[in-house]
């Protein structure tokens, strides 16, 4: 979901039950072959604030957690966007995303029972990656948390997870006694994720606000032509960039305004391109990479347990949590790189004589911009070392690969 110094997975992360299709390097244009979320449901598809500008750029529209999202544009391949926003700046369209407001006395207690995050000591407007966590430290969402103040705080969570996500903390709210708490979520309110190393740069140029301002992580009340949209400096693609929360009925005026201002700079960018983006800065995407039986230490993510939190415990799972952080897991999330037909998730991962299976990928594709095909999956402790060579299965035949670090990209977050 995704603010995270190490780095997020996510900010704005959106579940996914969709893959990348095969492609070759020598392709121009990217072949997509995927089943996405609701594609079988005959429930109506909602639209974004955003759906008919989306329509006039040639958009190809899929079903995507209950919603019709761009995956592609017609005027740029997944490759060429990947490029364009690694080096201009990409708009994402992130309105399918659950944007939540909770306020009251109680709300900092209760987010610290249901999160492993030290949300206590978080400064006013800065934000931080997260995570619910349930009983048995499982990750029931990735979440982006950004504290307002002490009695509101800002909290994004994954479209896909939305109803399981409201059972869990309607639950936790009766289990904990906490009482002094408002739920609101920002319906149909548009969500823009500006990123790329011009980002800065397009949106300064719509107010008089000092960008400089917010470093990685922060977020303000930026004021934009006689209204005031909150920002917060974060993103799921590890460049640095925006995500700007706008009501729905002034989401396609600022959307237009932004394209229109810097139509040499910012492009319109979709979910095709946000998933091979997302992976090369090593994040992870809800579903796939992350889900209730895996823990935050078995996905690498220890970072996002605060250090008064594992001193002090008092949040979900945090028994296990502790052990783990003590004697270690049985299995991690690592990277891989290989080359010729790529991994994908669902990949068998073996040991380098192809006996012993040792994991599985969660996430893989072909890399442009690291000119090899990158994976994520979880392994064997004893075998995730960088370097360490393994065997994926690939249409029944076994391909070489090594353990790699992550991210496969540099990430660029302006601190």
């Amino acid at each position: 979901m995704t603010l995270v110094s190490k780095l997020p997975h996510r900010i704005a992360g959106p579940s996914s039950v969709y893959n990348l299709a095969r492609y070759s390097r020598s392709q121009k244009k990217v072949n997509l072959n995927r089943t996405f979320a609701n594609s079988a449901n005959s429930t109506p598809l909602l639209k974004t604030p955003l759906y008919d500008l989306h329509l006039a750029h040639g958009a190809s529209m899929h079903p995507f957690a209950g919603f019709s999202m761009p995956i592609t544009y017609e005027t740029q391949s997944i490759i060429e966007s990947n490029k364009w926003v690694r080096s201009q700046a990409g708009l994402f369209d992130v309105s399918h995303m659950v944007q939540h407001i909770f306020t009251g006395k109680d709300v900092t207690a209760f987010l610290e029972r249901i999160t492993p995050t030290d949300v206590r000591e978080l400064a006013p407007n800065s934000g931080v990656y997260s995570m619910f966590l349930n009983n048995n430290g499982g990750i029931v969402d990735d979440i982006i948390i950004t504290k307002h103040t002490d009695d509101r705080y800002y909290i994004v969570t994954n479209a896909a997870c939305r109803a399981g996500d409201l059972a869990f903390l309607e639950e936790q709210k009766k289990l904990h006694g906490l009482s002094d708490i408002s739920h609101e979520i920002l319906e149909e309110w548009g969500l823009l994720a500006l990123q790329g190393p011009r980002a800065a740069e397009a949106l300064q140029g719509m107010t008089d606000f000092d960008l400089t301002q917010l470093k990685f992580g922060n977020a303000g009340l930026v004021p934009f032509k006689g209204s005031k949209y909150w920002v917060s400096r974060s993103g799921y693609t590890g460049e640095d960039g925006f995500e700007i929360s706008v009501p729905k009925e002034e989401t396609l005026n600022f959307a237009e305004h932004l394209l229109g201002e810097s139509n040499s700079v910012v492009k319109l960018a979709g979910l095709g391109v946000r998933d091979t983006l997302r992976l090369e800065a090593g994040l992870c995407l809800y579903s796939q990479d992350l889900d209730e039986t895996t823990t935050p230490i078995q996905a690498s993510l220890s970072w996002v347990v605060g250090k008064r939190r594992r001193l002090e415990g008092g949040f979900n799972g945090y028994e296990v949590i502790a052990e783990e952080l003590k004697n270690g897991t049985s299995r991690r999330r690592v990277g891989f790189l290989s080359d010729g037909p790529p991994a994908r998730e669902g990949s068998k991962i073996y040991e380098e004589t192809g006996v012993k299976l040792i994991g599985v990928v969660t996430s893989g594709l072909p890399s442009h911009t690291v000119g090899r095909n990158i994976a994520m999956g979880y392994i064997e402790k004893s075998f995730m070392k960088r370097g360490t060579e393994v065997l994926f299965d690939i249409r029944s035949r076994k391909r070489p690969g090594t353990v790699a670090k992550m991210p496969f990209v540099p990430t660029k977050y302006y601190r």
